[in-house]
């Protein structure tokens, strides 16, 4: 038999362990975070049919600005012809509810594979490393890219 103190601790535990998402390297997602910021990510390129905030049904939020680095822009550019986004490439996707920002999720291409984090408002990481939720979901795209395609 349970006590009521036992049933409400059990509770909480619940909550704080699937309410945390699934950051596997927290550390590493806070060190990107203050890279892109840093490399003030708003300011790259628009990742294409994203040239302004546009509505979405993805888990991101109602509407989304995607923004892509240098290297994912050259591809893009020079229409190279890859099985897979090069190594350095960063896609970040700035999730908002009406105008005000809710999340913002990054994708960083490395040697070996995607690095995934996602962030809430504040810029503390739900998501990082692989977490099974982005994986599972981003295997139907371009090498894992769902919003745009290799060209």
């Amino acid at each position: 038999m349970t006590t009521p103190a036992r049933g409400i601790a059990f509770a909480v535990v619940f909550v704080l362990v699937v309410g945390c998402g699934d950051n596997q390297d927290d550390a590493g997602a806070r060190a990107l975070l203050e890279k892109i910021r840093a490399d003030r990510y708003t300011t790259w390129d628009r990742a294409p049919g994203y040239e302004a905030r546009r509505p979405t049904s993805a888990p991101h939020s109602e509407a989304v600005d995607i923004y892509v680095n240098d290297q994912v822009a050259e591809v893009l550019a020079f229409g190279e012809r890859l099985a897979s986004w090069p190594v350095g490439s960063i896609i970040v996707k700035d999730g908002f509810d009406g105008d005000e920002l809710e999340l913002i999720a990054v994708m960083e291409k490395r040697a070996d594979g995607w690095f995934w984090a996602e962030y809430d408002d504040d810029g503390d990481p739900d998501y990082s490393g692989r977490p099974d939720t982005c994986t599972d979901c981003h295997r139907s795209g371009s090498d894992y890219v769902r919003a745009f395609r290799l060209p």
